[in-house]
């Protein structure tokens, strides 16, 4: 009597579709594989998480200054087209994001390395590698809700808490030296435009004063007349830097910027009248005196417009600079947050789990295919040809 495989009966036909059975069948037959592997795996990964080091996350929460314009709002009505010019200059649209961009900068970093000596903590020479090795461990994250979450891995839980309050404090002190906020920006760009504006004003002045008094020609040209025609310079002068800042975002044909160019334009246009009549009542070194006066009483106006608005910006930054409010300060955290053994462990039984069904199906559709002949005959022809190649290595 020919012999039987006792395979044979587990499997079915080349061509026949294996039954549910049949696949229950393969399972149980290997069930010491599909269940002991994926136990002695997982039994391995939790040996190996307790076998690394401990890392402790701590995290601190902050909430930044607040854009305030309130002040600059209030002096927009006595200063037109110079507080708009402060206002479209400076503004910033989300300080969260720029307090977010100062904590992962390299200056804050390194303030960090050298309070906390961290490249010996890391185990390292350069600075850069230092530097490195913090940023990995160090997540900042900008909320919708306005805060902003700082979180700190360590090996010492006590040290994460305090590398999560240190970017704190160094940011707040850090942000001395900056103009970050609105009032800030528009302080330090009202200080520059004072600065220049006090340097042109007393040239005007020297040039004035050497050029004597010369009484006939301010009766011809009453003192307050001169006086509307500087402040009519002034705010063209205010009404052209703010075109040009308008420029950096805007197209010209925006309705907001060609606005603007047709009230310049009647300004220049109202300018070109005032002087023409003016000029025509002196003449010779009349005309010259008067314009040198004319000149001073720009600058002279053009200087108490900038200096108003540079003292509320900087009453505004002064009141607004130092506000970074601590929501959640950093301690040090009771459980480790890394390695997480029950999830590793986990996951790796499950992955080996998946290993070994991969194995149990892939033999049991070789051992299906072999009793194919035509199957059969490209298997041996495949052995064979790996034979060949390995006697001729």
């Amino acid at each position: 009597m020919a012999s039987i495989d006792p395979r044979a009966s587990e499997l079915p036909s080349a061509h026949e579709p294996a039954s549910l059975l049949d696949v229950a069948i393969g399972f149980v037959q290997n069930l010491r594989l599909l269940v002991l592997f994926p136990i002695v795996v997982g039994l391995a990964a939790l040996a190996v998480t307790y076998a690394l080091p401990r890392t402790y996350t701590a995290t601190a929460r902050l909430l930044p200054p607040q854009v305030q314009q309130s002040a600059a709002t209030a002096l927009a009505n006595q200063l037109g087209a110079l507080a708009g010019l402060a206002a479209g200059g400076a503004g910033i649209k989300s300080p969260v994001d720029t307090y977010a961009a100062i904590l992962k900068s390299r200056t804050l970093a390194d303030r960090l390395l050298a309070r906390f000596k961290l490249r010996e903590v890391y185990g390292v020479e350069l600075d850069h590698d230092a530097r490195a090795e913090l940023v990995r461990r160090t997540r900042i994250s900008a909320g919708r809700d306005g805060l902003i979450v700082i979180d700190v891995d360590d090996h010492d839980a006590k040290r994460a808490a305090e590398l999560a309050n240190g970017y704190v404090n160094e940011l707040r002190e850090f942000t001395q030296t900056l103009a970050v906020t609105e009032a800030g920006q528009r302080r330090l760009f009202f200080e520059k435009q004072l600065q220049r504006t006090r340097d042109d004003l007393a040239k005007s002045e020297v040039a004035l004063r050497e050029s004597g008094i010369n009484e006939a020609a301010l009766k011809a040209v009453p003192q307050s007349a001169l006086e509307a025609l500087a402040r009519l310079k002034a705010q063209i002068t205010a009404q052209e830097v703010k075109l040009g800042a308008m420029r950096a975002f805007m197209t010209e044909a925006n309705p907001e910027y060609r606005q603007v160019q047709h009230e310049l334009a009647a300004l220049r246009a109202e300018l070109a009248k005032a002087e023409l009549v003016d000029t025509g009542k002196a003449k010779g070194a009349g005309a010259e005196y008067i314009a040198k006066f004319r000149d001073f009483k720009y600058h002279e106006t053009l200087f108490e417009l900038i200096a108003k608005q540079y003292e509320i910006a900087r009453l505004d930054e002064a009141r607004e600079g130092a506000v970074i409010q601590v929501v959640d300060a950093a301690i040090a955290p009771e459980r480790s947050s890394k390695p997480r053994r029950t999830f590793t462990s986990v996951m790796a039984a499950l992955g080996a789990f998946v290993v070994a069904l991969m194995v149990v199906l892939f033999r049991r559709s070789l051992r299906t295919a072999s009793r194919d002949p035509e199957t059969a005959q490209k298997l041996e022809r495949l052995r064979l040809s790996y034979r060949l190649g390995k006697k001729k290595q």
